[in-house]
């Protein structure tokens, strides 16, 4: 049972769950929306959120934070600082959504099911 346990492993250790993780989180920053597995956009979600909460501060700190979270990515710093966090500046929280795509949304390979992660 996963009682206290509540990373999603996304089959893999933990330094390739961070590495995915980042450059999904930096996609998804730059581009503002990105198709992936279902998996992916759970776990995804909770780390772009925390990213947006914390770019809203607007200080030197966070932006150091967010930078190392995102393995140093200064676009999608910059990005997250001045576009994204007046964006939802009045907004406590729920900052990202996923749509789901219904019957057209199976990988044909692995018939894993598809989102759009906004």
């Amino acid at each position: 049972m996963r009682h206290h346990n509540k990373v999603k492993k996304i089959g893999g250790v933990r330094r390739k769950r961070v590495a995915l993780l980042r450059s999904l989180a930096r996609s998804l920053v730059l581009e503002e929306s990105i198709t992936t597995t279902a998996a992916k956009a759970k776990a995804l979600r909770p780390f772009v959120e925390r990213l947006i909460t914390t770019s809203k501060e607007g200080t030197l700190a966070s932006r150091r934070i967010v930078g190392s979270r995102l393995g140093g990515a200064p676009e999608a710093v910059k990005k997250l600082h001045d576009t994204l966090a007046p964006r939802f500046e009045k907004r406590a929280g729920g900052y990202t959504r996923i749509v789901r795509l219904g019957r057209v949304g199976k990988r044909v390979t692995d018939f894993a099911r598809i989102e759009i992660l906004k």
